[in-house]
């Protein structure tokens, strides 16, 4: 057995025999591409910790890739599904629109920066989202190209695929691409230092401004390694945008909805994007996303132009408008500020102990280190990044991996975990290095 600790509880068998057993049908009828990080089975879940259909437990710092900024089966969000659920569960809003739907938009145009009017489309997926920011910059500007950049994840759709910036694996064998969009270098500070200046003349030198419909930028790249840019990367896009005429488009299905330690990450850096995209955290579980903006953008498509017949699904919608509820009562901004200052204390404890840890970087929780083979050279350190990951999921604690090279391990823990379930999750990471670093 496993030594005892209040959150995690494994036995001598992981993945026990019901796992095991479910584990042969998923073999045989899940398509073997939709590879799992865990090889359990979940029963249940709460807050931070998983159970398996074996009673094992297990601390989750992924929250579902990013989607439980409030934690699992938060109770305000399951009884506001069951409440939706009781009345209706669909209409299709363009069939037959219903007030739960607007009053989400409303709660969300306010939280949107800046003095702009504001409306709201909503969607499914991050993916839909970002595809239909494009398609409403395009309808705006009546102009086709799409810039976007190095070290970026903006989805697997045609389009959003021809966006992201990792070719292995969300590229291979999927070609050709969508046509118009173009890629300018992300500020890597730790990498890559680049000058606005710099990226100015690139810029110049790709694409005539005059033909670009919008930018397309996370705030901070999520896959791409949690890179956080210098403060005047996204000031600089947004006098860009001004200057040309263009759209600034934020991609915030990661970084959003409290993650950073504003509702918005763009807030972090003092500037109003011309639209923003949600998804993930936003319905504590539910698939739901949107395209959030100046009301003038927004209504730039023709009747009919943008759509879903899922999108704002009303059962999600009511988890969504929790999920505001449980971050404005848990005051869960402030707490993401204080988690990630958990997190790096932790994280800088073990690098002393571990030449393996090359940065540590994040923007309030949403936190990520940065694994390399030599201090000097920065050689990645892929390999040794999934042996830890491994380590700690053999311990109990799932963490997440990133990065173009495979080279981070991103936190995305709820922003909601109590402080010594962050402690016995760092605990496990510590014991992890050391026996990777053996």
């Amino acid at each position: 057995m496993n030594a005892p600790r209040k959150y995690v509880r494994l036995g001598d068998e992981v993945p026990g025999p019901r796992s095991a057993a479910a584990q042969q049908l998923r073999q045989r009828y899940i398509a073997g591409p939709l590879r799992s990080l865990a090889q359990f089975m979940t029963a249940s879940a709460r807050g931070t910790v998983v159970d398996d259909l074996d009673g094992n437990a297990y601390l989750d710092f992924t929250g579902g890739w990013g989607v439980l900024n409030v934690g699992h089966n938060h109770p305000r969000v399951v009884s506001a599904v069951h409440e939706q659920a009781d009345r209706f569960l669909h209409t299709d809003f363009t069939a037959m629109p219903y007030p739960i739907a607007c009053e989400l938009a409303a709660r969300l145009c306010r939280l949107a920066p800046g003095d702009t009017p504001k409306k709201c489309a909503l969607f499914n997926s991050g993916a839909e989202a970002v595809e239909n920011a494009v398609k409403i910059a395009r309808a705006a500007t009546r102009r086709k190209a799409v810039l976007v950049f190095e070290h970026a994840f903006h989805g697997r759709t045609l389009l959003t695929m021809t966006m992201t910036h990792k070719a292995h694996p969300y590229k291979t064998g999927f070609g050709p691409y969508a046509p118009d969009v173009l890629r300018l270098p992300y500020p890597y500070p730790y990498r890559y230092p680049l000058s606005m200046e710099e990226l100015e003349r690139r810029m110049l030198a790709l694409v005539d401004p005059a033909e670009v419909a919008c930018v397309v930028v996370e705030p901070v790249a999520g896959e791409g390694g949690f890179i956080v840019p210098p403060p005047d990367f996204l000031p600089f896009l947004r006098a860009q945008a001004d200057r040309y005429g263009f759209l600034l488009v934020a991609d915030e299905v990661q970084t959003g909805v409290g993650r950073t330690g504003a509702f918005f990450a763009s807030e972090r850096f003092a500037v109003e994007p011309d639209l923003i995209t949600f998804a993930k955290s936003i319905a504590g579980g539910l698939p739901l996303s949107g395209v959030l903006g100046k009301a003038s953008l927004l209504d730039a498509p023709v009747a009919g132009g943008i759509g879903t017949t899922y999108g704002g699904n009303p059962v999600a919608c009511a988890a969504a408008l929790a999920v505001l509820e449980v971050i404005d009562e848990e005051g869960l901004l402030a707490r993401a500020d204080h988690v990630g200052q958990v997190l790096r204390q932790g994280l800088a404890h073990i690098k002393r102990d571990c030449p393996l840890v090359g940065e540590i970087r994040g923007l309030g929780a949403m936190v990520a280190v940065e694994l390399v083979r030599n201090q000097s050279t920065k050689e990645p350190a892929d390999r040794e990044t999934a042996a830890v990951q491994r380590e700690a999921l053999s311990r109990g604690l799932l963490i997440a991996t990133a990065g173009t090279h495979n080279n981070v391990i991103r936190f995305l823990v709820p922003l909601n975990t109590p402080d010594d379930a962050l402690a016995e999750g760092l605990d496990i990471l510590a014991e992890a290095f050391a026996a990777v670093s053996a």
